[in-house]
C-alpha cells in the first residue's frame, strides 16, 4: 500500500516540476504574493507595509538586504518566544549553523510553513526525479538511509520543552511525516544521538542488515559510515552489504574531490549520485539531469529569490535582479525571503546561471573566502581570530598564511583534515603549540569544525607548515599580483594554491 502512495505521489511531483520549469516568472510571482499577504500584519509586514500588495520592484525598494547580524535583533527575540516578529505565530525550532563574526552559531528559524512547503516538498521533487531517471533501478524498493545531526532544548527559553534548536537535518528527521519515516534508516533513537562516535558505531551495527538502496547526506560523515558497515560486515566493498544500493544523494560539500573515493567503496557501474543544494534556510535547487551538474532552481518552494551582481557584493545598499533580470554565467550573490521569515536575507552563497530555460544554477563559492570541504564551514573571520590567538599564545607573529583540505585518500583509511601553510616574521619556539591554539580557538568558534574534529572522526588535526621567509612574496610574483591590492587568498576549497606554495618551498 505504502509503494502504491509513493507511486502516485512521484506521479504528481513531476506535473508539478514540469509547471513550475516551464513557467518559472509566475511561479516566483506567486511565491512572493503569498509571502506577504502571509507577513502582513507581522510586526516586520506592518513595518514595511506588506499589506499593500507591493510589486517586485516596490518590496526591493522598501525593504532593506539583511544579513544575519543585521537581521539578528528581530531573529533574538523570536528565539526568546515573541510571536509575530517575523513570521506569524510563535516559531518553535530553529536551525543551528555555522558561526558568524559576532556568534559561535547561527539560529535559522524552521516554520511549520518552511519544512512542508520548502524542505519536504523539494525532498519529494528529488525522489520523483530520482525514480523518473532510474526507473529501472526500483529505489524505492527498500530504505534510504540518511545521516543528520541532532537537536536539543532551545538556550533562549529553556522553560519551554516544545522549542528546539538542533542540525537542520535532525529538525527535518524530527518532524517527518509517517509515511517518510516508513522508507527511512536508521530509527530516529538512532538517528538523532549527540555522541558522534557512538553514534556511527551504533548505525553501522543497525543498517548493515538493512536494504538499502538509497544514501542522503553529507559526503565527510557517509565516508566514515560505510567504511565501518564494510568492516562489520567483514566485507570487500559495501555492494556485499548492500546488493540493491542503487543512489546517492549528497550535498553540503563539493563533491568532486570525493567522486573516486565513491567509486571505490561502491564499485558498481549502476551506482548514481544526484547533487541537491540545500541549507539551513531552504531547499534551493537539486539535480534533475544525470548527465550535468546544474541544478534546477527550485522557485515554487516558499523562497523568493533576487540576486546581486559582483560589483554590487560590498555595497551598504546593493542593486538586485530579479530572476528575469539574471544573465547566463555571470557571478551572483543569493538574496532570499522564505516562508520562515528570513526577508531579503544575504545567505552569502554566490551562483551562477548556466541555463535561463529552465534556470538552472551552478554554486560558484561564497562571498567571502571559506573553506567547507567537509561540511565545517570556515570562513575567513574564523581563520584569522584563530591564528591571531595561536600567534598571541606562542608569542610570535604571522607574515602571510593560506589554508587548504586534505582530501581523503581513496588508498587507505586516512581521514580528512586542513593544511595551513603559514609564514612566520618569526617562527614560534613550539609548532605543535602553535597549531593546537588554532585548533581549539577554530572549534570555540564554529561549532560545525568543532562537530568535524570531533574525536577526530572526520575531521584530522590541523597539519601546520612553515614557510620559509619570502615564500608568499615570490608566490605573488610568480603570478604579477606584487603589490597594489592584491592579496594571498586566505582559505580555499582547492589545493591549487597551496600546492604550489608546497612546490616553492
Amino acid at each position: 500500500m505504502i509503494h502504491e502512495v509513493l507511486s502516485w505521489a512521484v506521479q504528481r511531483r513531476l506535473s508539478d516540476i514540469d509547471q513550475f520549469r516551464d513557467n518559472p516568472h509566475e511561479a516566483q510571482a506567486a511565491v512572493l504574493r503569498s509571502l506577504l499577504h502571509t507577513a502582513q500584519t507581522t510586526e516586520w509586514g506592518s513595518r514595511y507595509g506588506y499589506a499593500d500588495g507591493l510589486s517586485a520592484r516596490e518590496f526591493a525598494q522598501r525593504v532593506p538586504c539583511a544579513t544575519y547580524e543585521q537581521l539578528y535583533p528581530h531573529i533574538e527575540r523570536v528565539l526568546q518566544g515573541e510571536a509575530d516578529v517575523l513570521w506569524p505565530g510563535k516559531v518553535q525550532w530553529f536551525s543551528k549553523s555555522s558561526g558568524t563574526t559576532n556568534a559561535r552559531s547561527k539560529y535559522i528559524p524552521v516554520t511549520r510553513e518552511s519544512l512542508q512547503e520548502c524542505h519536504y516538498r523539494a525532498g519529494r521533487d528529488m525522489t520523483a526525479l530520482a525514480t523518473h531517471l532510474y526507473p529501472e533501478e526500483r529505489i524505492l524498493s527498500g530504505k534510504t538511509l540518511s545521516l543528520g545531526g541532532t537537536h536539543g532544548p532551545n538556550p533562549f527559553r529553556l522553560h519551554d520543552a516544545d522549542s528546539h534548536v538542533g542540525d537542520v537535518s535532525a529538525i527535518i528527521m524530527q518532524n517527518l511525516p509517517t509515511w517518510a519515516e516508513f522508507i527511512r534508516t536508521p530509527p530516529l533513537e538512532l538517528a538523532l544521538l549527540d555522541e558522534w562516535e557512538e553514534k556511527i558505531e551504533r548505525i553501522a551495527r543497525h543498517v548493515q542488515h538493512v536494504d538499502v538502496t538509497i544514501l542522503a547526506g553529507v559526503p565527510t560523515w557517509m565516508i566514515v559510515l560505510l567504511r565501518r558497515v564494510t568492516e562489520l560486515a567483514g566485507a570487500q566493498d559495501i555492494t556485499e552489504v548492500w546488493p540493491n544500493l542503487r543512489l546517492f544523494l549528497h550535498g553540503a560539500v563539493a563533491f568532486g574531490p570525493y567522486r573516486e573515493l565513491f567509486r571505490q567503496l561502491i564499485p558498481d557501474e549502476r551506482m548514481r549520485y544526484l547533487e541537491i543544494y540545500n541549507a539551513s534556510e531552504g531547499y534551493f535547487a537539486l539535480q534533475d539531469q544525470p548527465e550535468s551538474e546544474d541544478l534546477l532552481l527550485l522557485v515554487d518552494h516558499g523562497v523568493y529569490y533576487e540576486f546581486i551582481p559582483a560589483d554590487q557584493f560590498d555595497a551598504e545598499h546593493p542593486q538586485t535582479l530579479t530572476l528575469e533580470q539574471v544573465e547566463l554565467h555571470k557571478k551572483y550573490a543569493l538574496v532570499i525571503s522564505t516562508n520562515a521569515g528570513l526577508w531579503r536575507y544575504k545567505i552569502g552563497d554566490t551562483i551562477r546561471f548556466t541555463s535561463l530555460a529552465p534556470y538552472r544554477i551552478r554554486i560558484a563559492g561564497r562571498t567571502k573566502h571559506f573553506l567547507n570541504a567537509f561540511g565545517e564551514e570556515v570562513v575567513i573571520e574564523n581563520a584569522e581570530a584563530a591564528v591571531a590567538a595561536a600567534c598571541q599564545a606562542t608569542q610570535t607573529t604571522v607574515r602571510d598564511f593560506t589554508a587548504a583540505p586534505i582530501y581523503f585518500e581513496a588508498s587507505d583509511h586516512s581521514r580528512g583534515g586542513h593544511q595551513w601553510v603559514v609564514e612566520f616574521t618569526q617562527p614560534p619556539h613550539d609548532a605543535d603549540a602553535f597549531a593546537d591554539v588554532l585548533d581549539q580557538t577554530l572549534r570555540h568558534l564554529n561549532s560545525d569544525y568543532d562537530a568535524k574534529r570531533h574525536r577526530d572522526i572526520a575531521l584530522a588535526p590541523p597539519l601546520l607548515t612553515i614557510a620559509p621567509a619570502g615564500t608568499f612574496e615570490r608566490w605573488m610574483a610568480a603570478k604579477g599580483k606584487l603589490g597594489g591590492q592584491h592579496k594571498v587568498p586566505r582559505l580555499s576549497n582547492s589545493r591549487e594554491l597551496l600546492d604550489e606554495l608546497l612546490r616553492i618551498i
